[in-house]
């Protein structure tokens, strides 16, 4: 398969995620571990099939961060399925794709990187769309919004901090990378249902059922596999761009499917978010290449 199709096709299958969420009638911690579950039933299995192990030695020295990044990750997913149920498809997006703006701020003090003028207006333009979708949330909807929104940037933030630790980790790579933290994810997540919501699996209709399994082995099995596959043969402009297929097909569905709306101020204010984060991000995959053409 063209690693651009495999990219878009998953970028569009994320895309389509908060769709089935919605009619998984668990509490969002149950729904993060039974998708990680299933996920790494899906992921072994992809592996099983290719002849693929898994590097035990290379993974045994990047244990401890790829435990917090599972962690992070766990918390992540419950956070952007609780905005998904305070508020629209689309505002809760939004919100979570404000993470590469914070990786932008946090860079300075974890990586000693200076900030361009560049980043900076960046910055600035994206928190300002930001600041409009949830100036008119304010004003013409209900609180119940704000919720969803401060779940969908706490989820921002946790995904942020994945990425910020993935930096970090240096020989595990790709599908080894993510069904460890899968793993972790799991180990996490069973003391936490423990202690609050409790194990209702057992009560899920069929199709709910039905949902949570294409949750685990589409949206998240085979999926990260068709990513993981085609990260080696793109450029990282290209990786980038496709990247931003998912939250289009999810304000599309939000719009189209759900019937959720959206002001023009809120509209604006998503692709200020969206337009300005790409600009930024394209800036640093063009500024690391230079740096690595001339380190050859």
């Amino acid at each position: 398969m063209n690693a651009k199709f495999k990219i878009i096709i998953s970028m569009a299958v994320f895309g389509t995620l908060p769709l089935f969420v919605k009619n998984i009638s668990l509490p969002p911690g149950e729904i993060a571990l039974f998708r990680a579950l299933i996920a790494s039933a899906a992921i072994l299995l992809y592996k099983f099939l290719t002849a693929e192990k898994l590097q035990l030695s290379r993974i045994k020295k990047e244990l401890p961060i790829l435990f917090l990044s599972g962690a992070a990750l766990a918390f992540n997913w419950i956070f952007l399925f609780k905005a998904y149920h305070y508020t629209s498809v689309s505002i809760a997006t939004l919100s979570y794709y404000f993470a590469p703006i914070i990786v932008m701020i946090a860079s300075p003090v974890v990586f000693k990187e200076k900030l361009s003028r560049k980043q900076i207006i960046c910055f600035i333009m994206a928190t300002l769309g930001l600041v409009m979708i949830i100036g008119v949330t304010g004003a013409n909807q209900s609180h119940g919004n704000f919720i969803g929104i401060a779940f969908g940037l706490s989820a921002a933030a946790l995904y942020a901090t994945v990425i910020l630790l993935n930096k970090h980790i240096k020989s595990v790579t790709g599908i080894d990378r993510t069904l460890i933290q899968f793993f972790a994810a799991i180990i996490i997540l069973l003391p936490y249902i423990y202690l609050t919501s409790g194990i209702h699996i057992t009560s899920l209709d069929r199709w709910s059922l039905f949902n949570l399994l294409v949750l685990g082995t589409i949206h998240t099995g085979i999926t990260y596999c068709l990513y993981f596959s085609s990260l080696k043969d793109l450029e990282g402009q290209e990786v980038a761009i496709f990247s931003y297929v998912d939250p289009l097909v999810a304000i599309i569905i939000s719009v189209m499917v759900l019937n959720e709306s959206m002001s023009p101020v809120q509209v604006l204010g998503g692709l200020m978010i969206i337009g300005f984060t790409l600009f930024n991000e394209l800036g640093l995959v063009t500024n690391e290449k230079i740096k690595n053409m001339n380190r050859q």
